[in-house]
């Protein structure tokens, strides 16, 4: 994704070794007429967050970093200067344990909780701190890079206190929402605001969907829950975009929807396979089409030929190369899908049995 000159995409984490460069990367989801009526926010908050606040958890993490690690967080104008090779003879070699903190939220009492993967994804120690005072060591069960999401659990704890999750398709734009989490360190923090916004792709990935947020959302809250008027998880907080590295009212998190689906296959498998195709795409005049296929793939096993036209799978229209990507990541690897292609003017449903996605293939 191009850099603006004037803004800065930040994951909502708080890390010192990544802090000097603006947390962890730089980047310089007939007679009778039905009318909706906007639900209003109650006049206090207070009943809400009393309910949900013991379920968010403080998330501190140590890791060991290299001079190789630090010098890859340098931007890429400044790395093949003076400055950016100085700083690599000197870094280069050097190992050190550096300190981060992110949030959380416990989904099952015997102290399962989820965060954001760029959290703890290489912690070598994890110590989560309760709303009561307690502080309890946990271990990752599993994570995901692609959509930045990670599973915990503490040690020595029962009967926590859970979140409740709610379904982020069923939320519509306008609607109040409440951050929780523990922004620059300060735990048990809370902030409200509205979804702004749904759908956003930034660029980080395939699995791009974010809802966007005016609710503040600063560096440490990452991981932390994003709640509706019910008391029900419908995001994850995760991105925020500023010029500072600090709040500046557009914040992102990952769709619940998305999270729970990801959280049920860590637990159960610890890890994630996603279906594939073995197929490249491109987009042209407003038409997802077929640029080249792995001659060993599932497609070109099928019979899909480059220059075919995706229409459909399983009879959901595609519109854009994403849409084909999300639509086939979903299905289990060994399942069937039906691909509905436009072949010379003419429409044919093609049944494909989904391979399993390799981790650098986008297709």
């Amino acid at each position: 994704m191009p850099a603006e000159a004037n803004k800065t995409w930040v994951p909502s984490s708080r890390s010192a070794r990544r802090g000097a460069l603006f947390g962890l990367a730089f980047l310089v989801t007939a007679g009778f007429t039905h009318v909706a009526s906007a639900r209003s926010a109650p006049e206090s908050l207070a009943p809400l967050v009393k309910k949900v606040l013991p379920s968010v958890v403080n998330i501190a993490v140590t890791e060991t970093v290299t001079g190789g690690d630090v010098a890859g967080d340098l931007p890429q104008e400044l790395r093949d200067t003076p400055l950016g090779r100085e700083f690599r003879r000197r870094f280069s070699g050097r190992k050190e344990q550096v300190a981060g903190a992110g949030s959380g939220f416990i989904i099952d009492p015997s102290g399962i909780i989820v965060t954001n993967n760029h959290v703890v994804g290489h912690a070598d120690k994890i110590v989560v701190s309760l709303t009561d005072g307690r502080q309890l060591p946990a271990q990752v069960l599993g994570h995901d890079d692609l959509t930045d999401i990670a599973v915990i659990k503490v040690q020595g704890a029962s009967s926590l206190p859970a979140i409740t999750w709610g379904e982020s398709r069923k939320a519509e734009v306008g609607d109040w929402v409440l951050a929780a989490g523990n922004p620059f360190g300060l735990g048990g923090s809370v902030t409200v605001g509205i979804i702004s916004a749904e759908g956003r792709d930034l660029g980080s990935g395939p699995f791009d969907n974010f809802l966007q947020l005016d609710a503040p959302i600063n560096p440490g809250n990452s991981g932390g829950p994003v709640f509706n008027m019910d008391g029900q998880v419908i995001g994850v907080s995760s991105v925020i975009v500023s010029p500072t590295g600090a709040s500046v009212g557009i914040g992102f998190a990952i769709p619940s929807d998305t999270v729970t689906r990801i959280v049920a296959q860590l637990l159960s498998k610890g890890t994630i396979e996603r279906g594939w195709l073995g197929v490249s795409v491109e987009e042209r005049d407003d038409a997802v089409m077929i640029a080249a296929l792995d001659r060993n793939g599932p497609a070109a096993r099928a019979g899909i030929r480059a220059g075919d036209q995706v229409v459909a799978v399983n009879g959901d229209k595609i519109e854009s190369s994403r849409g084909l990507i999300r639509a086939v990541a979903v299905v289990t690897p060994g399942n069937s899908v039906r691909v509905t292609i436009r072949r010379q003017g003419r429409d044919m449903e093609i049944p494909v049995n989904v391979g399993r996605r390799p981790n650098e293939q986008a297709g």
